[in-house]
């Protein structure tokens, strides 16, 4: 004679309705502590990247100023005008910036992946906002260190005739994406070829390590 193990008086083990035992889940809107100490883990390395990243912007600025071309002013002491009316200078300086930019962010995601190569979601955005402030500043040090903005008082001070650079400038300011848009594909990249595999499954040994044929199931009877 068979007999089902669960009496009938008592609610299955599986019912969905059952109220789970006190203190077995936390309650929603409270997080634990375990919870907050590995936030914490996670924000500070992000942090201390994000600062690190974006003080390369100064590198970044200098090369920028010292590669990118000249654009030739000249005056004839009533207006300045361009030595060179069908010269691309202009382009190439942003295109000088979009370069360099692009480079520092494969360079920057890969010495993150090296020495961090666990990755995380946190990382990455601290690694992003490296790159967008990094960008700004080497924007603000090429305008900066580079020819003064004063055309008209520049123009008066070398004189009629004598040729001179304008600003340096940025005249596409999406050029400052470049740089953490690398940086996040180039660090998405490595980290999928180099990165921490998840443990595989064991497709022998069931859920809950109960082989097939133990009987000791929810729907197992006794004879």
């Amino acid at each position: 004679m068979n007999a089902p193990l669960t009496p009938p008086h008592q609610p299955p083990s599986h019912d969905p309705w059952q109220t789970p035992p006190t203190g077995s889940h936390p309650a929603p809107g409270h997080e634990s502590p375990d919870d907050a100490t590995d936030l914490a883990a996670e924000l500070r390395p992000a942090a201390v990247i994000m600062v690190l990243v974006a003080l390369t912007g100064l590198v970044l600025g200098l090369l920028w100023l010292w590669l990118a071309p000249r654009v030739p002013l000249i005056s004839d002491d009533t207006a300045v005008f361009l030595k060179n009316s069908e010269g691309e200078e202009a382009i190439g300086a942003d295109g000088t910036f979009v370069l360099l930019a692009l480079l520092f962010g494969a360079v920057t995601a890969g010495a993150v992946v090296f020495f961090r190569r666990r990755g995380g979601i946190w990382l990455v955005v601290g690694l992003a906002l490296g790159g967008l402030l990094g960008s700004l500043l080497a924007w603000g040090i090429g305008v900066w260190f580079g020819p003064t903005s004063d055309v008209v008082a520049h123009a008066r001070e070398v004189g009629k005739g004598v040729v001179f650079d304008a600003p340096l400038e940025l005249h596409a300011v999406g050029a400052v994406l470049a740089w953490p848009i690398a940086a996040m594909v180039v660090h998405l990249g490595l980290t999928a070829v180099f990165g921490p595999r998840d443990p595989e499954p064991e497709w022998g040994v069931p859920y809950g390590g109960v082989g097939p044929g133990d009987g000791a199931g929810p729907g197992a009877v006794s004879s």
